[in-house]
This record gives structure tokens, C-alpha cells and sequence, in this order.
């Protein structure tokens, strides 16, 4: 088989793998504004029932680092593609159970209790996913095309948003009313267990990474690679983690499900019905989509440092625009607040993979990369809607969000500046020596 085609394989296989995994992961963010807070947290009353529906969905993000741990620590020692097909039948597992979970008004307190428990399998999963995912493209790239084939995992979270929201919207119309309360909403989590069997079938059919191949070889396998992570390159690890803060939070406002919350909330001052506003976040994420991969591709040519600092300025923007068009009261003017924020969020998300790859030494890659990402979500998006609506409840005005967005946003930033741009760093264990040197602006070695 040649490199190119190798390579196409594994861009789609890890394309399809992804957004099947962020398909699952965020329908529950999704539901958990529209379905869930009414379903399985009712008794609470309305507000409170919202704020302990998207803790639900933060709850997961602590588990996620046990997820990259795991992962991690298996992965540097066994390989990127037996742990990717685990975590693919994981979160398909947990997403299926829950369209058949009771609710609070048939079995009481077991019901929350259970929805929990399996969101914490999807955080675990979420977990172990990207770290995998992401070095698979990457360790396989040519190095002029190493941000561009880096951009395609990433691209799954656009097409997980537009999946989850999209077949929600469908089953609005197919089951409008109560009927989507009563058993629409459990459609889109039993289409989890078709999803997942053809992302198995694609993933098994995909090469382990060339770098792996490499170290597996030379019988280098770190026997604890966490363990030498975590004591020679933990400063890394906490401004790596720092760098995708600003992104994951302002990315939670639509994946987390805050947006659809706050623009259906017919107590609120949008009230916009249901199925438009999810047409318009499945819309928006299609340009997600788009600036995600011009980011990498942009990041092969100007660096992944100055496309980070482009896009933290492009993500402020949209930051302050993106409110005062929800605002508006128009399904014309969300759209465009989204698709304003999307332009940041592309910018500031295309070139992670090649970045992260690039800043860890091959030896403790996967530990490094997956340890990172999920440090970074929970300071980022875990609780970012849950936050949201607390802020808007106490001060009465989204421009609090704002400003809390736009602080996570300059913490990226000022983590961004630390580091050194790596960008064309060999990735192979030949260059363990190169690699370990500190990434860090004025740190040595």
C-alpha cells in the first residue's frame, strides 16, 4: 500500500472515529439543556434543574484525565489504534444506555443517578479518544502537510455538532411537541449503536502509527510513561493545557449546550422555538468545520504559534459579537453571532494536533498530548455553561459571559507566548534527545 493511500486511509478512519465519539458526547451536552434538565432533574425547578443538567455535563470532564491516563499510559506502550477502537465502543455503549434509561417520574433518584454514572464512561472515553486520534494523523503526515492532516480529528467535533444537533432537530419534526419529550429524544442515542459499528469496521482496518512501529521495534517502550511525564515535563503539561483553555470554554457555549438554553428558554428574553436554533448551531458548525482545517493548513506555512496568536485575536471578536446578535431576538443574527465565533474557534483549534505532537518527545507522546487535552477541557469547557448561567442569574446580562470568555481567552494567550514554535520538529524516537529539549521560553533542560 502506498504512503499516500496509507495516509488517506488513516485521515478518514480517524475523521469517522471522532465524530462518531463527539456525535455521542455531544448530544448529551445537547439534551442536557433541552431534555434532560426536565426528564431526570424536574423536581429541582427550572433554573436550578438547568444549572444541575450542565453540571452533568462538566461532571464528566473530571473523569476525563483518568480516560487520558489510561490511554496514555497503554498507548505508549501498546499502540494509538487498540486504544482508539476501546474508547469508540465505550462511549457507543453509554450513549445507547441512555436512550433506554428511565426517567425521574418512573423510577425516582436512580434515574439522575444513572444518567451520571454513564456520562462518566463518556467522560473517560473522551478521554482516551483524542490523544490517540490525533497522533495517528499526525505520525503519519509528511511534515510540510503535518497541521493540515493534523486539522482532520479535529474536524469530528464539527461534525459530531452538526450530527447531534441536526438529527435533534429532525426528530423535533418528526416528533414535535410532547411527543419529542415523551420518546423523540431517545432516537439519536439508540443511531449511537449503527455509528459505532461502522467506526469499528473502519478502525480496524488502519496501520498503528509509523512512530509507534518505530519504538515497538527498538523495544523502547516507556514501562511507565506517565510516571516520566509527569516528573520531567509537568510545567508542559500545565501551559499545554493552559493553551486550549480559551478555546474550549467559548467552544462549550454550542457544544455544551448553553446557547440552545439560553435562545429556546421561553422564560427568557430570545425565546426562539427549538428546531430553528438547532438548524443553527448544525449551520454554524459547518463553518467551524472550514476554519478548522484552513488553520492547519495555514499553521504549515506561517507556524503554529503565529496561527495561534491570529486566531486568539479572531476568537475576542467573536467572543463580544456573539451575544448582541443572540440577543436580537433573530434566528438570522444567532446565526451569524455563531458563525463569527466559529471563524476563533477554527483558528484556535485546526493546528492543536500538530502543536501538541511537536512539543512532547516521542517516548511519552500519548501521555503528554492526551493529559494535556484534558486538563484543558476541565479549567476550559467542563463547567463553562454551568458558569454561564450562574453569572447571567446573578448579574442579568450575557456580557458577563463575555468577559468571562474573554478572560479564559487571554490565559491561552499568555500560555501561547511562553512556548516555542516546534513547528517541522522530527516526531520519530531517533530524535528522543532533540524533542526533550524544553519547548518552555526560558526554561532549560
Amino acid at each position: 500500500m502506498s504512503k499516500k493511500h496509507t495516509q488517506g486511509r488513516v485521515a478518514f478512519a480517524t475523521v469517522v472515529g471522532t465524530s462518531i465519539e463527539w456525535y455521542d458526547y455531544f448530544l448529551y451536552a445537547a439534551a442536557s439543556g433541552l431534555i434532560f434538565n426536565q426528564l431526570f432533574f424536574g423536581p429541582l425547578g427550572s433554573t436550578l434543574s438547568t444549572m444541575v443538567a450542565f453540571a452533568t455535563v462538566g461532571i464528566s470532564f473530571l473523569f476525563r484525565p483518568l480516560g487520558a491516563f489510561l490511554a496514555g499510559h497503554y498507548g505508549d506502550k501498546l499502540g494509538r489504534r487498540v486504544v482508539l477502537i476501546i474508547t469508540l465502543i465505550a462511549m457507543g455503549a453509554a450513549t445507547a444506555l441512555i436512550g433506554f434509561l428511565p426517567t425521574y417520574e418512573s423510577i425516582g433518584i436512580a434515574a439522575p443517578i444513572l444518567l451520571i454514572v454513564l456520562r462518566i464512561i463518556q467522560g473517560i472515553s473522551a478521554g482516551g479518544e483524542w490523544g490517540g486520534a490525533v497522533l495517528l494523523a499526525v505520525e503519519h503526515a509528511e511534515v510540510k502537510h503535518r497541521g493540515l492532516r493534523g486539522s482532520f480529528p479535529q474536524i469530528g467535533v464539527s461534525i459530531g455538532l452538526i450530527l447531534s444537533s441536526g438529527v435533534l432537530a429532525l426528530m423535533t419534526v418528526i416528533a414535535p411537541g410532547e411527543a419529542f419529550l415523551e420518546w423523540g429524544w431517545r432516537v439519536p442515542f439508540f443511531l449511537s449503536i449503527l455509528l459505532v459499528a461502522v467506526g469499528y469496521w473502519i478502525r480496524r482496518g488502519v496501520e498503528e502509527s509509523p512512530v509507534f512501529h518505530e519504538i515497538a521495534e527498538r523495544k523502547e517502550q516507556v514501562t511507565n510513561p506517565l510516571g516520566k511525564l509527569l516528573k520531567n515535563h509537568w510545567l508542559l503539561v500545565i501551559l499545554a493545557s493552559l493553551v486550549f483553555v480559551g478555546n474550549n470554554a467559548a467552544g462549550y457555549m454550542t457544544t455544551g449546550g448553553y446557547i440552545q438554553n439560553y435562545a429556546t428558554d421561553s422564560a427568557g428574553s430570545v425565546g426562539l422555538e427549538r428546531g430553528p436554533v438547532l438548524w443553527a448551531v448544525s449551520a454554524s458548525a459547518v463553518s467551524w468545520l472550514i476554519f478548522t482545517i484552513v488553520a492547519g493548513s495555514v499553521s504549515d506555512k506561517i507556524g503554529r504559534k503565529n496561527t495561534y496568536l491570529l486566531g486568539w485575536a479572531l476568537l475576542l471578536i467573536g467572543i463580544f459579537s456573539l451575544f448582541p446578535l443572540v440577543n436580537t431576538g433573530s434566528i438570522w443574527m444567532l446565526f451569524l453571532g455563531l458563525v463569527i465565533l466559529t471563524v476563533g474557534l477554527g483558528f484556535t483549534y485546526g493546528q492543536q494536533p500538530a502543536m501538541y505532537a511537536e512539543i512532547f518527545p516521542s517516548s511519552v507522546r500519548f501521555s503528554g498530548v492526551s493529559v494535556s487535552y484534558a486538563i484543558g477541557s476541565i479549567l476550559g469547557g467542563a463547567f463553562a455553561p454551568t458558569i454561564a448561567k450562574a453569572l447571567v442569574s446573578a448579574t442579568g446580562t450575557t456580557t458577563s459571559v463575555a468577559f468571562y470568555l474573554a478572560i479564559m481567552t487571554v490565559i491561552a494567550l499568555i500560555a501561547t507566548l511562553l512556548l516555542r514554535d516546534r513547528s517541522g520538529m522530527p516526531l520519530g524516537p531517533d530524535h528522543e534527545e532533540e524533542q526533550s529539549v524544553s519547548p518552555i521560553i526560558g526554561v532549560r533542560s
